[in-house]
């Protein structure tokens, strides 16, 4: 479900590949507004120019930190649910579903079991589902536009080299985000991708706008990759026991990704360009109840005020109830979870 807007653009366009002794890298971006990503995931966005000091500078890992370790643990998830799709597994899966009753003798740490391992991995579990609970606890530094925009040639670059290309380039364009020109809020959300980050939760970014003071981003939850419905511990005898999630535990658990990461985003696109208003729409397979099928509906929508959103504290606020202070749309029921919305 796209967004119906003058002009939208898809990130991840314009990539160019680099080769040095450090290894392999990609980069991509307009003089003055670059990115680049190591072979490691260490991407570095930089907004400025060589030699007059950098203005905006981010780094984060786009390597999920839980690529090996949820990797594995939600692969281990399909496995279980085409195994009892099939039939396969039925008693094993009953069994586990039951409450385990450890005996003296399992009290005692096995040798056969890796203590150490089986502690990461439920470490891993754990932070991984408090991570998607408090995306909006970080974000993006701001960048000064008026400051990029100031007359006059910095002193150390002279008149036809690169430098002065790349700084004549961002200064026009600071200029033009500083009047309110759409079209170049849209060029620096293409060169500057600041979702990129949250790709490695799984979702993925639409971004338009027609009007200066607003700028409206649909994100696609694509809960069932990104939210376990399962939990992990480990128990007296150094083995690790996976157990279903209850749906109402699953459900609120999806709330709270959907409503951090719509908050995340306004702070993100706040902190990018001088918006007073984000438009979030959150979107994900839910059942229509019109058509008795499963379609990719807005499930959140929400209209962030700039000077509301500041005045918010991020490390103790509850994301979904800071999302209804604010005027959110969102149909939750704890037994059944999201249901379609009409969009702000």
């Amino acid at each position: 479900m796209g967004l119906n807007f003058r002009k939208s653009i898809s990130l991840g366009h314009g990539l160019k590949l680099n080769l040095s002794k450090g290894g392999p890298s990609v980069s991509f971006g307009k003089k003055g507004l670059r990115q680049t990503i190591s072979a490691t995931g260490r991407s570095t966005t930089t907004v400025g120019i060589p030699g007059t000091g950098v203005y905006y500078s981010k780094q984060k890992n786009l390597k999920s930190l839980f690529s090996g370790g949820l990797g594995g643990l939600f692969g281990g998830k399909k496995k279980a649910e085409t195994e009892k799709a099939s039939g396969k597994g039925s008693k094993k899966d009953k069994a586990e579903a039951e409450p385990k009753k450890e005996s003296k003798a399992s009290k005692e740490p096995k040798t056969n079991v890796n203590l150490e391992e089986n502690k990461k991995k439920v470490e891993t579990y754990e932070a991984y589902v408090e991570s998607i609970k408090s995306v909006h606890k970080i974000c993006d530094d701001r960048i000064d536009w008026e400051g990029l925009s100031k007359d006059g040639l910095p002193s150390g670059i002279k008149v036809g080299t690169d430098a002065y290309n790349e700084w004549k380039t961002l200064n026009e364009l600071s200029l033009k985000v500083i009047e309110g020109d759409v079209d170049a809020y849209l060029t620096v959300v293409e060169e500057m991708h600041p979702f990129d980050d949250l790709l490695v939760y799984g979702s993925g970014f639409e971004v338009g706008t027609d009007n200066p003071n607003e700028m409206s981003v649909e994100f696609s939850v694509k809960s069932d990759k990104v939210v376990p419905d399962y939990s992990l511990s480990l128990l007296s005898s150094g083995e690790i026991s996976e157990k279903p999630l209850s749906k109402s535990a699953y459900y609120e658990l999806v709330q709270d990704y959907v409503c951090s990461t719509a908050i995340r985003v306004a702070r993100d696109t706040f902190a990018l360009l001088p918006v007073k208003v984000c438009k979030v729409y959150a979107v994900d397979k839910v059942l229509n109840s019109a058509t008795g099928n499963e379609e990719e509906l807005t499930i959140l929508s929400v209209a962030i005020d700039r000077d509301r959103l500041a005045g918010i504290n991020m490390d103790r606020i509850d994301p979904s109830d800071a999302l209804e202070a604010l005027g959110c749309k969102m149909n939750f029921k704890k037994t059944t979870g999201f249901g379609a919305v009409n969009r702000v």
